[in-house]
């Protein structure tokens, strides 16, 4: 595993209101984080939450105005929840790094692919090689209306398997605004000749493919490699619907490879939604909460028996 110093263990001991210690919370990683830019309106004001479906209910702006501000909430929620890792990318790699060099303790740092035109991959490489990069994606190319399986994202699938990483996908049937996107281009059975032609990809959707549940059933069961993340579904949805989806995927057995993101893009607000939108579902078990919100991206990640007892304060 090649997260160089840019994955090292954390052990933080946060002091809360009440007298409560973050520590003394389960420790939480979360799989599906981003060092964005902070976008305003007109009128220089942060941007309203996204929703689904529109027409929306009035949502307050966004807490952060800058770049500084979401860096600094998104830690403080971090500190409060006791996220002990974050799974951390951007389309430009000087936003991950600036996050990186702020808190080098707290993020896998992973390389953005908006479209596989844009990027370099020759620089990309170079960055792997010196261990500067630990992931791969979020690849959002379904957002430029390109199929998961097009050739030009072939040589990205390649690195990755190569130097061994994770890789993150946006492939599901929701997204933000986009005349690009297209519903038909995150059916999860497009996924299928990726992993034929790499076999040895570690790769997990976004919202487990939400809402394709029997899509994300099949490729699920055929392809023991392949998670999904429960990121942006957990707090843009209907909360009743996506616990309708969740809930498709733990009777289906599941319940093992599913991993907690919040995705919280320029919101760091939703962290605590995207937590509760997993605490609050009743036919989850203590156990099973506690795979999706650690244990199964530990796996995942094949972290070592030392780096899970140092997150569990041992």
């Amino acid at each position: 595993m090649r997260f160089s110093g840019h994955f090292m263990l954390l052990s933080v001991a946060v002091t809360l209101p009440g007298g409560l210690v973050a520590q003394d919370r389960p420790p939480i990683i979360d799989m599906h984080m981003h060092a964005n830019s902070v976008s305003l309106d007109a009128a220089g004001v942060p941007l309203s939450l996204p929703c689904h479906p529109m027409p929306c209910p009035p949502s307050p702006p966004g807490q952060a105005r800058t770049a500084e501000e979401l860096l600094d909430l998104t830690l403080e929620a971090m500190d409060r929840r006791n996220i002990v890792l974050g799974f951390l990318s951007h389309r430009q790699l000087d936003n991950v790094y600036r996050w990186v060099n702020a808190a080098p303790d707290r993020f896998i740092a992973s390389a953005g692919v908006p479209d596989p035109d844009l990027i370099d991959l020759g620089d990309l490489r170079r960055e792997y090689e010196a261990g500067r990069l630990g992931g791969l994606g979020e690849i959002g190319v379904q957002y430029a209306g390109i199929a998961a399986d097009d050739p030009r994202l072939e040589p990205f699938y390649a690195l990755a398997e190569e130097f061994d990483v994770p890789v993150l996908i946006h492939h599901n049937g929701t997204a933000g605004p986009s005349a690009q996107f297209r519903i038909s281009l995150g059916h999860p059975e497009q996924l299928e000749e990726v992993l034929i032609r790499h076999p040895r990809l570690r790769l997990f959707m976004e919202n487990s493919g939400f809402p394709h549940l029997g899509e994300a059933i099949a490729l699920l069961y055929r392809y023991p490699q392949v998670y999904g993340d429960l990121s942006t579904a957990t707090w843009v949805y209907p909360r009743a619907m996506f616990h309708t989806y969740l809930k498709g995927l733990i009777d289906a057995g599941l319940g093992k490879r599913l991993m907690f993101g919040s995705d919280q893009m320029q919101w760091p607000e939703v962290i605590d939604d995207a937590i509760e939108g997993i605490e609050s579902a009743p036919f989850l078990s203590g156990a099973q909460k506690r795979d999706i919100f650690y244990n199964n991206a530990a796996r995942f990640l094949r972290l070592s028996q030392e780096q899970i007892a140092a997150h569990h304060g041992n």
